[in-house]
């Protein structure tokens, strides 16, 4: 079985582009499966799950890539739809039962799958909001497992699958700039590879082999889900003119640059990110590269246009040289739009005194309001400003990380902020930065982290051990940066194991025992998310932190007291040597007294830790 994310066209494009890019990341967990050579025994039905959500996606990709010249009537394209909804719900409950502790699937990819779990899981949501979950298991059983057989003559339902690996899968919040046409990146690159490897997968006659499925219903039409007017909208969703697409992300431009010599017109954070891997080709003319990069005003004005004339919402939250404002109403700033732009274009000044100049008016201005993060992200700033992350010159480094800090504090720049690649350089900034540079780096990770995926991408740079780092060595505003950025990190699953190997718990202990630190709460904090998870918990204990949680139940202040509390419940259960050391340690008492007079969540905590106690000493 092959699933491609090349070829793909008509209606449902985006659909299946999402579909297949998502699937494709499950070929690394199938390989590791296969290599184990594991006897599947009693978690064969698991990967039977599997296996079938597979086939029907493979199904519903060839259904909907020729939905416009087999099947043209809107009732099919709402089925179709509700079938997209069955299989991305289908694939996601399939992925959450699988045994991975039992498999030793490594830590990156089940990173991986999670992310995936993540995106399907909303997927299914956006297609018609809340799941009705037996709606869905019905309608996908009955239309789409008609070659069920297929698989279960394969080993296990894993051998007959076949999900092709085409290198660097393209994240919904990861850099596309992969995703190039074929021929238009020079030979030998690691995007000219991934275009042909895509291509042809996308003309393999294996995918021809599958006739196209039926797409029949299993609810009458007033059951469909699909009455909602997103819905409606997104079915008559015209066709975006290609030249409104960027060459490399394929994607609507919101802010289209022409790059000199060439005159080719691109996303600015693709071709910068471009231009930023050492990269000296234009991507579409392979002519020689010059990074002078000139807004198309009038190409943006254009697309501007036709969103306004589809009723689509704007790429941009500038157009026609108005911004909308927090109150609905639009406020004219092209003159502010011309002077962040001149401000812009001195950071990649070669002169040290205007790129120094620049950058600290960019600092100052993003500091100041919401409008001004959307301007001066809009002008470009961020990828020239993530270049200057790099800079010897800690006076540049420092602004450039600020500037970049106070533009995350508007949702839609972290994204931007994401695609150009900032991470690697904030964690540089982290570990070797000035004082200053350091705490607005932690800072800005912070920021940045509160995404779902963000907290796996991030997690998985480095930034974990330079914040454990900064934790130790850093002053208190210091210290309170990179605590705040660690407990967001560690709300991730995959990301707990990677702080206790870096050695959180000894710099949490020694934030717990000394007389002199104000991070008392902040430590306990991260703590008690760490304490749920097996190896923090091995690592707390070794540690000899019982001792020390319980004398914060006898002396820390009530919101210590909570914390204390529902660290030891967690270190305790089903543990009966940690029970017999609260014993021995005269934990009873002060608990008693906190089940009385605590906090709400301190009482309970309490409560259920006697209990435990309780039944310990009866056995």
């Amino acid at each position: 079985m092959v699933i491609s994310i090349a070829g793909f066209c008509g209606k449902f494009k985006k659909d299946c582009t999402d579909l297949a890019r998502r699937v494709a990341v499950l070929a690394h967990l199938l390989e590791e499966i296969k290599d184990l050579n594991t006897h599947l025994g009693s978690f064969n039905s698991c990967f039977s799950d599997l296996s079938l959500a597979l086939l029907a996606a493979k199904k519903l990709l060839l259904a909907a890539n020729e939905f416009d010249t087999k099947i043209p009537s809107d009732s099919a394209a709402k089925k179709i739809l509700f079938q997209f909804q069955c299989v991305t719900w289908k694939l996601e409950k399939a992925l959450g039962s699988l045994p991975y502790d039992h498999f030793d699937i490594s830590e990156e990819v089940r990173e991986q799958v999670e992310l995936v779990r993540t995106q399907l899981r909303r997927a299914t949501e956006r297609y018609s909001g809340p799941v009705n979950s037996n709606l869905l298991s019905r309608s996908l059983s009955q239309p789409l497992d008609k070659e069920i057989d297929s698989i279960h003559s394969g080993n296990n339902g894993i051998g007959s699958l076949h999900i092709e690996n085409i290198g660097n899968i393209d994240h919904d919040v990861r850099p596309k700039v992969r995703r190039v046409p074929q021929g238009s990146v020079p030979n030998g690159s690691a995007c000219s590879q991934i275009v042909q490897e895509s291509d042809r997968i996308g003309n393999s006659s294996k995918m021809s082999q599958v006739g196209v499925p039926e797409i029949s219903g299993s609810t009458r039409e007033d059951d469909s889900p699909f009455k909602s007017h997103k819905e409606s909208t997104k079915l008559d969703c015209p066709v975006i003119p290609i030249e409104f697409l960027c060459p490399i992300s394929l994607e609507l431009m919101r802010d289209p640059v022409i790059v000199a010599a060439t005159g080719q017109t691109y996303e600015r954070s693709y071709i910068q990110q471009w231009i930023d891997g050492g990269h000296t080709t234009c991507p579409k003319t392979q002519q020689q590269l010059h990074t002078t990069l000139t807004p198309n005003y009038a190409l943006r004005n254009l697309i501007s246009d036709w969103c306004a004339k589809n009723n689509i919402e704007q790429p941009t939250a500038v157009a026609n040289g108005k911004i909308k404002k927090g109150d609905g109403s639009f406020r004219y700033v092209s003159r502010e739009v011309a002077a962040i732009e001149v401000i812009v274009r001195k950071l990649s000044s070669r002169s040290i005194e205007d790129c120094r100049a620049a950058v600290a008016e960019i600092r100052s201005l993003s500091k100041r309001s919401t409008e001004n993060r959307i301007l001066i992200a809009e002008a470009g700033a961020i990828p020239v400003l993530v270049k200057l992350l790099t800079s010897e010159d800690r006076q540049i480094q420092e602004n450039a990380v600020t500037a970049i800090l106070n533009l995350s504090i508007f949702d839609e720049n972290k994204g931007i902020i994401m695609l150009a690649g900032a991470i690697p350089s904030i964690v540089q900034v982290l570990r070797a930065g000035s004082m200053e540079a350091r705490e607005n780096a932690a800072a800005t990770i912070f920021s940045l982290s509160l995404g779902d995926e963000n907290k796996i991408l991030i997690g998985g740079s480095g930034a974990i051990p330079a914040l454990i780092d900064l934790l130790l060595t850093g002053n208190i505003r210091g210290k309170k940066d990179a605590a705040s950025a660690l407990f967001n990190l560690c709300i991730y699953q995959g990301n707990k194991g990677r702080a206790v190997r870096a050695g959180i718990i000894p710099a949490l202990l020694k934030m717990l025992t000394d007389s002199s630190s104000c991070m008392v709460d902040e430590a306990l904090t991260i703590l008690s998310v760490l304490a749920n998870h097996q190896e923090a918990k091995a690592a707390i204990t070794r540690a000899s932190t019982i001792p020390v949680l319980i004398d914060l139940l006898r002396t820390g202040l009530p919101r210590n007291k909570e914390n204390a509390a529902s660290i030891l419940l967690s270190l305790c259960k089903r543990n009966s040597e940690n029970l017999a050391c609260l014993c021995r340690l005269g934990a009873v008492i002060p608990l008693s007294e906190l089940a009385k007079s605590g906090t709400d969540r301190a009482k309970r905590k309490a409560t259920s830790l006697l209990e435990y106690l309780r039944k310990s000493q009866q056995l």
